[in-house]
């Protein structure tokens, strides 16, 4: 004996279901514990995917992304302009920025008359999908190459990367600089 029920779903469609009265095979879930077992067994001897970290350093993926990094160029400023390409092309809208002018003096830290005071990321929200890295038209975001993980914290503010722990180290940008004019 079956008997037809209307349900409605959370988007308003409506779907039949049907209730229909179970075996006595079914009643007894012998057929499904079986099945669930035979599944079992087939997992114990598979080769394990486990990976004993840090004893064991898993391979990273040639595609690998990394940690975000603003650029610095050659003479050690930022590349940043805080056009907002980057924020704009975010699907998750991790990315945040202020604009402020350059002020006199300040031409041996920033490239442009515009630079960004405040950049931000919530690494939390990021899904670290390179799409700020390819909007952006000055090449002054990128993902790392480097096998760099985001750390642990425990504090929720701890996940918010503000410049000073994405802005390039200047020795890495002059290191750059060298290794670009020696080839």
């Amino acid at each position: 004996m079956s008997t037809a029920i209307q349900s409605i779903s959370l988007s308003g469609k409506k779907k039949e279901v049907s209730k229909k009265e179970m075996t006595f095979l079914e009643r007894l879930y012998l057929i499904a514990i079986i099945k669930g077992l035979i599944i079992t067994i087939k997992h114990l001897f598979r080769k394990k995917i486990t990976v004993q970290y840090p004893e064991q350093v898993r391979q990273f993926s040639p595609v690998y992304r990394g940690r975000h990094m603003l650029k610095r160029d050659e003479q050690g400023r930022e590349n940043c302009t805080a056009c907002g390409l980057c924020a704009l092309s975010c699907p998750a809208e991790a990315i945040t920025m202020k604009a402020a002018e350059r002020k006199k003096g300040e031409e041996h830290l920033y490239r442009e008359e515009k630079y960004a005071e405040i950049y931000e990321i919530n690494m939390l929200r990021c899904i670290f999908c390179g799409l700020c890295e390819e909007a952006c038209p000055k090449d002054a975001i990128y993902l790392t190459i480097s096998k760099e993980l985001v750390p642990a914290n425990y504090d929720r503010e701890d996940f918010i990367f503000g410049k000073d722990k994405l802005v390039m180290p200047l020795e890495m940008a002059i290191k750059n600089a060298q290794l670009k004019n020696a080839n």
